[in-house]
């Protein structure tokens, strides 16, 4: 992806992670970028942003998405992840 609206740098959250597009018509795989990260100073909210790749362009015009979440809806967020994290590794027979 030659031309990010997201910043990818070493503090990236992820900076390639496979992706599924889909709409009504359509279904796409892609590559993609999520972060997470909150203002330097006086954060409000912490941002979850999501950009796919430029692959997209015949789907989807180049775009964001961003949840803007509370330390509250950031944590549940958190917590959901690690228990699907483990149902996954159980199923691998990983840890």
């Amino acid at each position: 992806m030659a031309d990010r609206l997201l910043k990818v740098n070493a503090y990236t959250t992820l900076d390639l992670v496979d992706a599924t597009v889909r709409g009504h018509d359509f279904e796409d795989e892609v590559f993609a970028v999520c972060n997470a990260t909150a203002a330097r100073e006086s954060p409000d909210h912490v941002k979850l942003q999501f950009e796919l790749d430029n692959m997209t362009e015949d789907l989807l015009p180049a775009h964001t998405e961003e949840l803007q979440l509370t330390p509250e809806q950031a944590r549940t967020l958190a917590v959901d992840l690690e228990k699907q994290a483990d149902r996954v590794a159980e199923s691998e027979g990983g840890s």
